[in-house]
């Protein structure tokens, strides 16, 4: 297998889905940011609007920070075993 990731098509997709998982997760995070700001806002007004928007927000992050955490457990999960078993054909 190529160490180059333009040349092999394992490494540049699994680099596709690291980019997808991490996309995934900042996404994630900015939707419970937005959660939280609309929240003390409706604290501070009322919760008519803003209610929804923590709701939204909320919904949005689950949909997008589960699937970016477990998808960026199974790419490294994916680039340790290629190191192990790189390291194994490499022992006498």
């Amino acid at each position: 297998m190529s160490d180059d990731p333009v040349l092999d098509p394992v490494l540049r997709r699994r680099a596709q889905f690291a980019a997808l998982a991490a996309y995934g997760q900042r996404a994630g995070w900015v939707c419970i940011a937005v959660a939280v700001v609309a929240f003390v806002i409706g604290l501070a007004t009322r919760f008519d609007p803003w209610g929804t928007v923590v709701v939204v927000a909320l919904v949005a992050s689950t949909l997008t920070l589960a699937p970016g955490i477990v998808l960026g457990y199974a790419v490294r999960a994916a680039a340790r075993e290629d190191r192990e078993n790189e390291e194994g054909k490499a022992k006498p």
